[in-house]
């Protein structure tokens, strides 16, 4: 901006007040100065908007001032570039309404004086559509998409969950449910030898003169609960051998089983073996006392769980 004054039209003291302030802001406004690329633009163009300064030390560049109505935006504030002796500022603008904006006066601070820029008009156009060239076509219907996987998920996950409720009630249904004779092994060998003693007692075998069939399940029950008890194979043996057998097990391991526990088994055995062979009818007194032989056989072949106590050494 360069001023040339003629001073013979200086005519008055008001001409030396405006000459003065001409030349006040002709030197404030040469400290900094503007640049922008294009003052015309499209809607959602950008402009590059520059202030330059000739200072390099002690220079702020406050906030950036928008138009008044907020039309312009900033799209990005730069980092300040030095060239020279000078100072860039840089900014990247914007506008997405057409119309005549201006941008006002910047602020630039320098040695802690305040220096401003030149205001800056910015035209906005619409993009105009040229329908000769580009011709109108009548609007489209509505169009299915096409169907997809995902589409069918959710029947899918819910088919997946009505199949595993159906596949877990046949299960259950059509399982294959334990026999009588698995659901009894798993009872341990001396609860089931007395639910069997109980049971025996609940036939009345004895009132029916049913002296044989008692015996064979007493001496059953005995048998039965040895060999899974002890792991001696009881059922298959004659008395002869399974008292060898209990007699050689017990020395060898140790179980302690007294004599006369061993002289009770024996007895029982041979007198069932008597009734079972010879037809032998002991007494009803005899009977009754083989019964309660055979629960304390039972009794003395199970083995008590000691509690181990530790052991305390001497001085602790």
């Amino acid at each position: 901006m360069i001023y040339i004054f003629n001073l013979q039209y200086i005519k008055s003291n008001n001409n030396l007040l405006f000459i003065a302030f001409v030349l006040f802001s002709f030197m404030s406004f040469s400290q900094v100065k503007t640049e922008i690329d294009t003052t015309t633009i499209r809607i959602g163009e950008q402009i590059q908007y520059k202030i330059i300064v000739n200072e390099t030390e002690n220079v702020k560049f406050p906030k950036f001032q928008l138009d008044s109505l907020k039309k312009v935006e900033v799209v990005k504030s730069f980092k300040r570039d030095s060239l020279k002796n000078q100072l860039i500022k840089k900014y990247a603008l914007t506008s997405f309404d057409s119309g005549r904006w201006v941008l006002p006066p910047q602020k630039v601070f320098i040695r802690n004086k305040v220096f401003l820029t030149d205001s800056v008009i910015i035209n906005v156009a619409t993009v105009a559509v040229d329908t000769i060239k580009q011709p109108m076509f009548n609007i489209k219907t509505i169009q299915n998409e096409p169907y997809v996987f995902s589409d069918y998920l959710n029947y899918f996950w819910g088919i997946l969950a009505f199949l595993i409720v159906i596949a877990t009630i046949l299960y259950f249904i059509f399982r294959k449910k334990p026999t009588q004779e698995e659901v009894l092994a798993k009872i341990p060998p001396f609860d089931r030898a007395k639910q069997r003693l109980v049971e025996l007692d609940g036939k009345k075998l004895i009132k029916q003169n049913r002296i044989k069939p008692y015996y064979v399940e007493l001496t059953d029950i005995v048998r039965t609960f040895i060999e899974r008890e002890m792991h001696i194979p009881a059922l298959e043996s004659t008395t002869d051998e399974l008292m060898e057998t209990i007699t050689d097990f017990n020395e060898s391991s140790h179980l302690n089983i007294p004599k006369e526990t061993l002289g009770k088994l024996k007895r029982l055995l041979q007198e069932a073996d008597l009734v079972k062979f010879a037809k032998s009818k002991p007494l009803l007194n005899e009977i009754e006392l083989h019964r309660n032989d055979a629960e304390i056989i039972i009794d003395k072949l199970h083995p008590e769980k000691e509690d181990i106590k530790p052991e305390v050494q001497n001085g602790q």
